[in-house]
């Protein structure tokens, strides 16, 4: 897994931290604290970056590379799924046509709740 740690060393945003989440079951995973990491094939936030759901805040901690390969059931539980299996079927389903290749990269963001 590719770890990188400071911002300045991550390429440049290829879309909003808005964009970030927008799936109604992903936003109900979150707000319940159940998915704290979501995978994109894009950056979309910088670490330190505050996301909002539902006006609650989330500030994204880390954000790496890694790929499909390295997924772990523990990834998939910070995803909100049991087991990497389940999350695949989802993202599959979500994306029809799309191959599962273990040499895809995909971005990681992991978040924390922001208390009040």
């Amino acid at each position: 897994m590719t770890n990188q740690k400071e911002t300045n060393a991550l390429p440049p945003k290829t879309c909003t931290i808005e964009r970030l989440i927008t799936i109604k079951e992903d936003i109900e995973k979150v707000l319940a604290g159940q998915k704290t990491a979501t995978r994109r094939n894009g950056r979309y936030a910088d670490i330190g970056e505050v996301m909002t759901l539902e006006n609650r805040q989330f500030v994204v901690e880390r954000v790496y590379s890694q790929s499909l390969g390295e997924l772990t059931d523990e990834h998939a539980k910070q995803e909100g799924y049991t087991n990497v299996e389940e999350y695949k079927q989802s993202i599959l389903s979500i994306h029809p046509g799309m191959p599962w290749l273990p040499n895809m990269r995909v971005w990681v963001h992991e978040f924390s709740l922001i208390q009040d």
